[in-house]
């Protein structure tokens, strides 16, 4: 399981990804945009990556309105200006060496650059060229579960692989299950009807390798994420760094 991984729980544990209820709404609203962009429409049934976008909407309480608003300007129906933006991958190393991935939809490049830059400096990271990180992630759907009974965990677990996941793992209490992307909404309604509840259902970045950091590393490549995912114009950013549980419940309290 990845660290990143294991930090997004803890932030929703004590509610801290919803702070800034208005700047969630906008990448919430960007990612529907970009679902509608790259999934073929603006129809939910027919375009799974845009059934997801909602999903997450729903799930984080942006208002009905808003999202069916999003889907509007997205596809140019009802009179609504589509909103201009481009999709940027950065890549580069926190400190300690773990590789970075950040995914940003934004409407000034040479803004974004800047502001991205500027926290690899401050945390002792270094933004790099194109490529020098992305050929360590895949993309995969990712469906996460809290449990707290191990045999509830090897029970979904199963259920998950009968319903074609990839992989599965289980670690202090958070079930992590790997399929397709195209497979995801079909495992995430399969574990559904075994009761279970999911905190998140996502097509996310995933590290083929996991580097491990000492503590002061740990501690400055976190800062580094939560900053890039404060940013207005970052949708999401992605590590392989492998953070400590004692680590990040340290960085979680003082946070």
């Amino acid at each position: 399981m990845s660290g990143h991984s294991k930090w997004s729980t803890i932030k929703r544990q004590k509610g801290a990804n919803d702070t800034r209820r208005g700047a969630l709404f906008t990448k919430l609203a960007r990612n529907i945009a970009l679902a509608v962009k790259e999934g073929g429409g603006g129809d939910p049934d027919m375009n799974f990556r845009l059934r997801i976008a909602m999903d997450q909407a729903k799930s984080n309480n942006m208002p009905l309105d808003n999202i069916n608003r999003a889907v509007r300007r997205a596809t140019g129906d009802g009179g609504e200006g589509m909103e201009d933006f481009d999709e940027v991958t950065y890549e580069g190393y926190g400190a300690g060496g773990g590789a970075i991935l950040v995914k940003a939809l934004t409407t000034n490049r040479n803004r974004t650059a800047s502001e991205v830059r500027s926290l690899f400096n401050k945390t002792g990271g270094n933004l790099g060229e194109a490529g020098c990180v992305a050929w360590n992630f895949e993309t995969r759907g990712v469906i996460t579960l809290e449990i707290a009974d191990e045999s509830v965990a090897e029970e979904l677990s199963l259920a998950a692989i009968d319903a074609e996941a990839d992989d599965v793992k289980f670690e202090d209490g958070i079930l992590e299950v790997y399929t397709a992307p195209e497979r995801l909404l079909s495992v995430k309604s399969a574990l559904e009807s075994e009761g279970a509840a999911p905190t998140s259902a996502d097509v996310s970045m995933v590290p083929k390798t996991v580097v491990p950091l000492e503590d002061k590393a740990a501690e400055q490549t976190l800062r580094l994420l939560d900053g890039l995912e404060e940013l207005a114009d970052v949708q999401k950013a992605y590590t392989n760094a492998d953070f400590s549980l004692d680590v990040l419940e340290r960085y979680g309290a003082s946070a």
